[in-house]
């Protein structure tokens, strides 16, 4: 008898594309920090569906406001003024010093317009022919044509050819790369403050004031994005806090929605001032639906004060990580990270460490071959990090 898991992955792989190499489980349903597979069998979940449900899964307060919301009213279009809207946005730029919103459906899309919006700024408002967007080695913007070409990394951009020009990658941490790289055609220069598809690399906080000031300097924008670092991740509600800096603009989606697809531009007024109406849009971004479940998600972080618990919580996971490099010094390379966005570096390929953790029950992500990376939900309970520690060191004196 073919067991369920078994038949869900044929059926799947006769229908679905193939641009995932697919966990070896399958999620029936999920709680907090808990998956629970087809059969019942639950896991610890420090991935957290790659930093998006920052809340835990099924949060019961978000779950309602969904509920509510899809009874009243879920989609219009921008076309049409909504509350909903309006209250979120509201609520997102009161953590931050940007007085301009725009939301779209995903990460690659809020990268996407600040890229637009740097050149439509620099051209219609500056009156400068700029368009070049310089990056980060080892930095990764989304999947997009634009986004994957500014992303520093050659490997997702094999067979993509040819890719759009006005993308410009230097080295990681080098101020003098970034100031030899700057030309009378440089818009802007787009960074993360910790790298996480790189292999999680907190950037130090000299350099990106350095960026900053560059930036001011040659009279172009200081752009960073935040998908993946934002909504209190890395112990800041926005991870460019942490640095005393004050981006023109920057982006944010993954936890925003809290597992619903939502992505989101932030800008000063004055860079703001470069979209016009006609200029850029989206059919669904910041629809009633997903306003209002974010606009709780934002309420319930600041409610719960989640980044300081992310910073808590984080050093003593890092602290838990940190011995565990000390007894196994010849097998982690270096644990870093910010918050609860946690990068355990192996000395060799991480897989068979990655699979013998999740038979053990514990769901994470390997990145750069060797990274063991963490990214649960904010609201992990302390338990389940020294729980995993404790599996963690099974695992490697083991092999």
């Amino acid at each position: 008898m073919v067991d369920a898991f078994s038949a869900l992955k044929t059926r799947e792989e006769a229908v679905i594309m193939r641009t995932y190499g697919r966990y070896p489980l399958a999620v029936s349903r999920a709680e907090g920090s808990r998956l629970i597979d087809l059969d019942g069998r639950q896991y610890v979940d420090l991935l957290a569906g790659i930093a998006v449900c920052n809340l835990g899964h099924c949060h019961p307060e978000v779950a309602e406001v969904i509920c509510r919301q899809a009874r009243e009213l879920v989609h219009v279009s921008n076309l049409f003024y909504q509350t909903e809207q309006v209250e979120l946005a509201e609520r997102l730029l009161s953590t931050c010093h940007c007085g301009k919103a725009f939301f779209c459906n995903s990460g690659a899309e809020a990268n996407e317009a600040a890229i637009k919006l740097a050149r439509r700024f620099m051209r219609e408002v500056r009156g400068r022919e700029a368009f070049e967007i310089i990056t980060l080695a080892g930095s990764f913007h989304g999947r997009t044509l634009a986004t994957l070409t500014a992303t520093g990394q050659d490997k997702i951009k094999h067979g993509f050819a040819p890719l759009p020009e006005g993308f410009k990658t230097v080295a990681w941490g080098d101020l003098d790369a970034v100031r030899a790289a700057v030309t009378e055609v440089t818009a802007g220069v787009l960074i993360e403050i910790v790298q996480g598809e790189g292999g999680v690399n907190p950037l130090p906080v000299d350099y990106v004031r350095g960026l900053a000031d560059l930036c001011r300097e040659k009279g172009i924008l200081f752009m960073v994005d935040e998908i993946q670092t934002g909504m209190c991740r890395t112990g800041k509600f926005w991870a460019f806090q942490h640095c005393g800096v004050t981006p023109d603009m920057f982006t944010c989606a993954k936890a925003l929605a809290n597992g619903l697809p939502m992505g989101a531009l932030f800008a000063t007024d004055e860079v703001a001032a470069g979209f016009v109406p006609g200029s850029h849009a989206t059919t669904f971004g910041g629809g009633a639906l997903l306003s209002a479940a974010a606009a709780k998600v934002v309420e319930i972080m600041r409610r719960d004060r989640l980044d300081e618990r992310a910073r808590r919580v984080g050093d003593y996971a890092m602290g838990l990580f940190t011995d565990l490099k000390r007894t196994f010094p010849d097998k982690i390379a270096a644990v870093r990270g910010l918050g609860l966005m946690i990068g355990i570096e192996l000395t060799f390929p991480g897989q068979a460490v990655w699979r013998a953790l999740l038979d053990r029950g514990f769901v994470l992500n390997l990145t750069q071959d060797k990274v063991l990376r963490l990214l649960p939900p904010l609201t992990i309970p302390r338990e389940d990090l020294a729980r995993f520690a404790s599996a963690l060191g099974m695992v490697l004196g083991e092999s």
